[in-house]
Formats: structure tokens, sequence, C-alpha cells
């Protein structure tokens, strides 16, 4: 889903920050279709990792920079640096209202006018989701608050160690207002699993034992992707937004 939203909406060409681009794959499916590519992350362990996988993938010439860096802190590239922003994973982990807007504040800023931005997001229900599947974390559900938290505020803590420990979940209606205050607008919001959110392995199954069924429903999966009946149970979003020309 995700790839197919990049080629759909990238420009033919340009320079595209991956922030939050953890080990690089995404910049490395970038660099392999002609862009010039810049990621960063947060950890330096997966900086190290990332520079290894694009060594490794032949496409270390299209990747100008490999860094550490932070998505609220964008500090080192100036403004309207890029021609499109791929966040797939900072926001989610931003619970502290400040930091999300710091970290839409810096992507609008480093955005060229027209630019396009790509920011993964996860609803609030899929917090929830993950508490049920995991059996050490379900007696927060009966803590007094954790609900509300989520339910209220799209807050979610967690303190079991090793764990997802913190997280923003979203109402997908919201989506489009929440960037809008920073200068983008909306293209279109995506649920990265589709209709297929809980039966992945099913989708993948049919891929090794009849292809023709597969992208039929693959097909059909990416058709419906926006429907906002089945945003909210997805696991993750995909939110594509185009920066104001003025």
């Amino acid at each position: 889903m995700t790839c197919e939203a990049l080629s759909s909406f990238l420009p033919a060409n340009g320079r595209i920050l991956d922030i939050g681009g953890g080990p690089g794959r995404y910049a490395i499916w970038l660099a392999r279709r002609g862009y010039r590519v810049v990621l960063g992350d947060l950890s330096p362990e997966l900086v190290a990792i990332a520079r290894a996988h694009i060594d490794e993938a032949g496409v270390a010439q299209q990747v100008e920079e490999i860094v550490v860096a932070d998505a609220r802190d964008l500090a080192r590239w100036g403004d309207a640096s890029f021609d499109a922003v791929v966040s797939l994973g900072p926001f989610y982990h931003l619970p502290e209202s400040t930091d999300r807007e710091q970290a839409a504040t810096e992507l609008s800023r480093v955005l060229r006018p027209e630019g396009i931005a790509f920011v993964a997001l996860m609803p609030r229900y899929a917090f929830l989701r993950r508490t049920l599947v995991a059996k050490d974390e379900r007696s927060h559900l009966t803590q007094p608050g954790f609900l509300s938290h989520i339910l209220d505020e799209g807050v979610f803590l967690n303190d079991i160690p090793g764990r997802f420990t913190g997280g923003w979940g979203v109402r997908p209606e919201e989506v489009g207002s929440f960037f809008e205050r920073h200068g983008l607008e909306m293209l279109t919001l995506l649920g990265c699993q589709g209709i297929a959110a809980g039966v992945e392995d099913a989708v993948a199954e049919l891929a090794a034992t009849d292809p023709v069924a597969h992208r039929a429903v693959m097909d059909v999966i990416l058709r419906t992707a926006n429907d906002p009946s089945i945003l909210g149970l997805c696991s993750h979003l995909l939110y594509v937004g185009q920066k104001r020309s003025s």
C-alpha cells in the first residue's frame, strides 16, 4: 500500500527526506527509482544498519546523507529543502502534543511549496487491539484512566519493559485538520492494510498459491483503502498531503 501511494503521488524526480527511516527499506526503494535521498533516524544503531544496507543494495550514490536526526528538530536542513518528505514512524511515537506540533512544523518547513508529505499514523483503536493481543498488557484495560487516555486523548502509555512504551493514536476524521494547521492539504488518507486488516497472513498465502487471485485481492484492497468505514480498525494509516504554495 505504501509503495503504491509513493508511486502515485511522488514527483517524477527530486530530493526526498526519509525521516525515521530506520534500517533504510524505503530509502533503498526510493534510491532505486532515481530519487536523491536523505535518511535520518533517532537511533544511531538503526542509522548504522541503514548505512550497511544501502551499501549492500548498491545505491549509495543516490543517498546524500545518512544521519542521526530527530523529527522534532530538522534544523540541519534549510527551508524548502525537499520535494517530498517520507515520515513512516515518528508521529505515532509522540504522545506529547507539543512534540507532534513541532514535528509537523518542521516537516512542513523543510518541504518545498507543492511538495508531498507521506506520514504513517496509528488509529486509536489500534492501541486497544494490540493491548488485547499482548497477554501481559491486558491488565491495563482495567486500570483507571487507561481507556480514557486512549479514547479521549489518543495517548497510549505502556509500563511493560521492552514494548511499545508510548504512542499517539488518531481519529481518522481529525487527521486532515491537524496537518492543515501546518500548511498541508490532504490528498488522501489510506488504511495500510485496507480490508485485509487482521487477515494479512491469508493474503500473503494467496500470493504463493494463486497469484491471479492475489492480484485481484490486492486490486480491491487498493481501491477501497480510503474507505472511511475501515480506517479506524487498520493498524496503520498513511496520510498523503501537499504543501500549499502560499
